[in-house]
């Protein structure tokens, strides 16, 4: 059975957990995290772009000038697309984006993706993120004590105002509850540094 180190916020290891191998049975589907990443930006879109055809464009309908005898090429309309202020051919119109993904493949994605980190040792399990004081220091300290310089998914299972306030200042650190862990963001962090009762709750998901 897959195992994984449980840490304090000093580094040391307290215990290990064991993960279910169900989920972490080490396969990872790229060509399914890649169609949720995709899915997930789809989602995000707004499609609120316009422009406007010849027909909304604001101005006469009259002939600009007589069609032969002026030297001027023919026109019939100053709104024409080949017109400076005139009208959009197949310019955007608003649209969704939104794709549509079962949920056995968005679960299978969320699976294999939390199989990479595992694999690639970039999965990193905490007791609590709970610190004494809400200084951006002292997050930094704890980083460097897990090893998670990089970029950092930290999932957390409850509200904890000090490590929120404390992480805030730091770019590479984007603090996430267990409830919103998607595949984009994990694929987006190097490391993906979970509590414990966050990992529990993201396998009862999984598991669901």
């Amino acid at each position: 059975m897959a195992k994984v180190d449980v840490l304090d916020l000093e580094g040391k290891v307290l215990e290990q957990m064991e993960l279910p191998a169900k989920i972490f049975d080490g396969e990872v589907n790229l060509h399914l995290i890649h169609q949720m990443v995709k899915y997930q930006l789809a989602k995000r879109r707004a499609g609120t772009h316009s422009t406007l055809t010849r027909k909304e464009v604001s101005g006469t309908g009259g002939k600009p000038w007589r069609q032969k005898g002026t030297g001027r090429a023919r026109a019939g309309d100053v709104k024409s697309p080949i017109w400076r202020h005139g009208g959009v051919t197949f310019g955007p119109k608003p649209r969704k984006y939104a794709q549509k993904m079962p949920k056995k493949m968005r679960r299978g994605a969320l699976k294999s993706a939390l199989n990479l980190k595992w694999k690639e040792g970039k999965l990193k399990v905490v007791t609590n993120l709970e610190i004494a004081e809400a200084k951006t220091k002292v997050a930094i300290g704890v980083l460097g004590s897990l090893e998670a310089t990089g970029k950092t998914l930290l999932v957390n299972d409850a509200d904890q105002p000090r490590f929120l306030a404390a992480v805030r200042n730091i770019p590479a650190a984007r603090p996430l509850r267990a409830e919103g862990l998607n595949v984009y963001d994990i694929m987006a962090h190097e490391n993906l540094l979970c509590t414990k009762g966050a990992l529990e709750m993201i396998i009862q998901r999984l598991e669901d």
